[in-house]
């Protein structure tokens, strides 16, 4: 005889609390795993992205400051004679037409070998005749070769950078440097190439030189000050790339990546809160959450129904229903025998919820697999294709191809007509793709086309009917364009290969570039 003392359950209650409790534990396991798995993945995707903007953007400005030397040694030919002879009006002429012709300087002045300024554009700077005795000018004339300063002050209060070319006669004497000048503080070349990369979800880039003093910032107030305990910063003036995790001086959690330029020492830096990177997460997971909860609710309904009338069949669903994280959890519950109508109906009712579970899951997971912009696959899903060719080997080809003067679509069309050429882009390829073959978008303009069991001149003959038919389509508002592409071939056995044919097609690309766009360039495998 049970003693009084003991409770006494109610067995309807308990099972229903039991598979109340498992149904909600799976949902919200599975639920929280799914939001954990996304918040990683758009961590590291915008981490990298941080990475290789920076990387582009250093380039960039590694390329104008290339560029801004090159317009002095040209400038710095013609001088020469100019100098010798003393023509003052020719001499003013030529600065003001360097300082007007691309606006690269903000202002630009001729030193002679005394340091003293015999022409400078534009005029109201006042400082023509002034001999110079800062350490830069000192630096110019002592160096009398081609230099890229530090931030310095100026004699008219500026602060700026110069770029600088020494001047030589036909004998090679040396009389003098030719120096423009790129403000920091002010509308310049730099602001221009950097300035219109702000965001209003709080992104932004700042520049370091390698002194570890701030030359570019959105705000314009911290330009000049220096930063030592910052680990990007210290990364980056190492001439090191990469990307990371840093508080800003405002007690902000970024996602940084950044990235030197080689030729001044200087370190590039772009950053996005952590917050902003996750705001469409957290919409996304709202939106599921609302989808899904009618469905459990209306699981737990029939599970609280049919447990008026069940005990066994109902006590099984419910202790498998606490296991359905689990893979096999789907084939638990169909071994179960429902005798009657009611367990029959319940079991069908956990099984429908399940798979819904599992169909959100899968398009989430088909989601971080796909480019939202084009519906190619992206890098991740690039990535498992690669995993499978090394575990069952075969031949593979390579295309890889990028659209030329992309930047230039985007300047004279804005970045909307950017994307629609890309996805025109994307829809005309995918036209031709082989049922077996995989088209992905790598990144911005570039593209990869994977090709298994294709010699590398069936790749050959496939890039080159894809380069015609590209540039053959009229865009809806940019017109034609072109596309270079290289090709590379695996063919199908050792590891490093694969490797080495994504590398050898990109190189292809770039040779491509190189020999002036729009066409095919093939690489043999090593």
């Amino acid at each position: 005889m049970q003693p009084r003392w003991l409770p006494k359950f109610d067995l309807h209650r308990l099972i229903l609390a039991l598979a109340v409790l498992g149904v909600l534990a799976t949902f919200g396991n599975s639920f929280y795993t799914i939001y954990q798995t996304q918040r990683q993945l758009l961590i590291s995707s915008t981490l990298e992205a941080n990475r290789v903007y920076a990387a582009k953007l250093a380039t960039t400005t590694e390329t104008m400051l290339l560029s801004a030397q090159n317009q002095l040694a040209y400038s710095a030919s013609l001088l020469a004679p100019l100098l010798q002879a003393g023509n003052g009006r020719a001499l003013d002429g030529e600065v003001s037409r360097l300082r007007l012709q691309t606006h690269t300087f903000n202002s630009v002045v001729i030193v002679n070998t005394d340091a003293v300024v015999v022409a400078v554009s534009p005029e109201t700077l006042q400082v023509k005749g002034a001999k110079l005795s800062s350490s830069i000018s000192q630096q110019a004339i002592a160096a009398q070769k081609p230099l890229i300063s530090d931030p310095f002050v100026s004699l008219s209060g500026n602060y700026l950078i110069t770029v600088s070319y020494p001047i030589f006669n036909k004998a090679q004497h040396y009389l003098g440097y030719v120096a423009g000048t790129i403000y920091l503080q002010s509308a310049s070349i730099l602001s221009t190439v950097l300035g219109k990369h702000y965001y209003q979800d709080g992104s932004y880039l700042y520049v370091m030189d390698r002194n570890n003093t701030l030359i570019y910032h959105p705000d314009k107030k911290k330009i000049g000050r220096h930063f030592y305990e910052n680990p990007v910063v210290n990364e980056v003036l190492q001439g090191r790339e990469g990307s990371q995790t840093v508080t800003n001086v405002d007690g902000i959690e970024m996602l940084a990546g950044f990235a030197p330029v080689a030729s001044t020492g200087w370190g590039i830096v772009a950053q996005r809160p952590l917050s902003a990177t996750l705001t469409g997460l957290d919409e996304q997971m709202r939106g599921a959450l609302m989808r899904m909860i009618p469905i459990t609710l209306l699981i737990l309904f029939i599970i609280w129904f049919s447990a008026t009338v069940i005990s066994r069949p109902l006590r099984q669903l419910a202790n498998k229903a606490r296991l359905m994280d689990q893979q096999e959890a789907a084939s638990n519950i169909s071994g179960i025998r429902a005798w009657y109508f009611e367990a029959a109906q319940l079991k069908q009712a956990i099984l429908k919820g399940l798979g819904l579970l599992n169909t959100k899951i899968d398009k989430l997971h088909n989601d971080s697999h796909t480019d939202p912009m084009t519906g190619l696959l992206n890098r991740r899903a690039m990535q498992h294709l690669l995993d499978g060719y090394l575990l069952r080997p075969k031949p593979l080809s390579v295309i890889a191809l990028d659209i030329d003067h992309f930047k230039q679509i985007n300047d004279n069309f804005g970045h909307d007509v950017g994307d629609e050429v890309i996805v025109s882009l994307a829809q005309l390829m995918q036209q031709d793709v082989r049922p077996d073959g995989a088209l992905c978008r790598s990144g911005g303009e570039e593209f990869l086309l994977l090709l298994p069991d294709v010699t590398l001149e069936q790749a050959r003959i496939i890039a080159e009917r894809l380069r015609l038919k590209v540039a053959s389509h009229e865009m809806a508002t940019a017109g034609r364009i072109t596309i270079s592409l290289g090709v590379a071939h695996w063919p199908g056995h050792e590891e490093s290969g694969l490797a080495a044919v994504l590398k050898r097609a990109d190189e292809s690309l770039y040779e491509a570039k190189r020999q002036g766009r729009n066409r095919v360039v093939v690489t043999d495998a090593d």
